[in-house]
């Protein structure tokens, strides 16, 4: 497990940041410890998930990741 921060672009108010912690959750081997606009710090299961995993989920809810911390 690692924690790792996401650089998120498309996000500009509270709603976004429910929308992409429900998709978030839905995801097995990613726990989000603290989402806000333009930033997602999660906890990642390495041996479950990618970072193309993340990228995959951040664009389903309708955003995308432009970097990570």
């Amino acid at each position: 497990m690692s924690d790792k921060t996401f650089i998120i672009s498309g996000m500009s108010c509270g709603g976004c940041v429910n929308g992409l912690t429900r998709v978030l959750t839905t995801v097995p081997g990613i726990e989000p410890l603290k989402i806000e606009v333009g930033k997602a710090q999660l906890r990642i299961d390495d041996a479950r998930v990618s970072s193309q995993t993340v990228k995959d989920a951040v664009a389903r809810a309708g955003f995308a990741v432009t970097g990570e911390v």
